[in-house]
């Protein structure tokens, strides 16, 4: 029986551009599709919809890559941007506590031979939480 060639199909790829109109609603439309846009009440909805437009156009809509092109003010962009820096850097201070703090249970626990309960009562922690400090 001879061997059949299996076609490898390409995924596309597409930008997509949401934009708020004067309502308040999202805009979205793929600008390599002239006519290709629709809208949602949130940009969830946006999304889900740019595909079920974009399925009138291609075949490969429910697989293919969306390049998402958020239109906002630059105002809005900058508060975006430090609202993540800000996160970040509250993440890496958690962590840092997190070291500090296991250090400090270990020291308690581990060096002078304190309780968990004890331990715990002088660091405002459970001795539970002591304990998983200690073990991890």
């Amino acid at each position: 029986m001879p061997r059949r060639e299996v076609a490898t199909v390409k995924r596309g790829t597409y930008r997509v551009a949401y934009e708020l109109d004067e309502s308040g609603a999202w805009v979205a439309r793929v600008p390599s599709f002239r006519g290709c846009h629709t809208y949602g009440r949130t940009l969830d909805q946006a999304r889900r919809r740019i595909r079920e437009a974009l399925a009138l156009w291609v075949e490969d809509a429910d697989t293919a890559e969306l390049v998402e092109d958020v239109r906002l003010p630059k105002s809005a962009r900058d508060a975006i941007r430090r609202s993540r820096a800000s996160r970040r850097r509250a993440d890496q201070e958690r962590q840092l506590a997190q070291r500090i703090t296991a250090e400090a249970a270990r020291t308690l626990v581990e060096e002078l031979h304190l309780g968990l309960r004890d331990a715990g009562e002088l660091m405002g922690l459970s001795h539970q939480r002591v304990q998983q400090l200690i073990a991890g």
